[in-house]
């Protein structure tokens, strides 16, 4: 691996890291409710796509680096790229119990979370 490949790839797991604030068995505990199941976009009536990724983002999280696939790093941008997104978008007033919060949790981050 090059030295600008190297560098990337911990560019991506640094914002990867600090925008998924949410830790492994605490998001499987969430993924398990009926809010993170309704949040989101879903094809067809199956799963959304945020709850799919937040399976995905347990198994990265619990990965340990070298055991990280290009496809993994693919999906981390994917995760900070939604998350910087969503969270320009934040509702007023108190976000507690709303779908944007919910549809975040999904993807790691919890924006109640300091």
């Amino acid at each position: 691996m090059s030295a600008v490949e190297a560098q990337r790839e911990q560019e991506t797991r640094d914002e990867f890291h600090e925008l998924v604030n949410m830790k492994p068995a605490d998001l499987e505990r969430w993924l398990e409710t009926d809010e993170s199941r309704a949040a989101g976009q879903h094809k067809d009536g199956g799963e959304s796509t945020g709850h799919a990724s937040g399976r995905r983002i347990v198994t990265i999280l619990r990965a340990g680096r070298e055991d990280l696939s290009d496809d993994d790093y693919a999906h981390m941008r994917k995760v900070v790229g939604y998350i910087r997104r969503h969270l320009a978008q934040q509702p007023s007033g108190d976000v507690r119990d709303t779908r944007w919060r919910h549809s975040l949790m999904n993807w790691g981050h919890d924006p109640l979370k300091g």
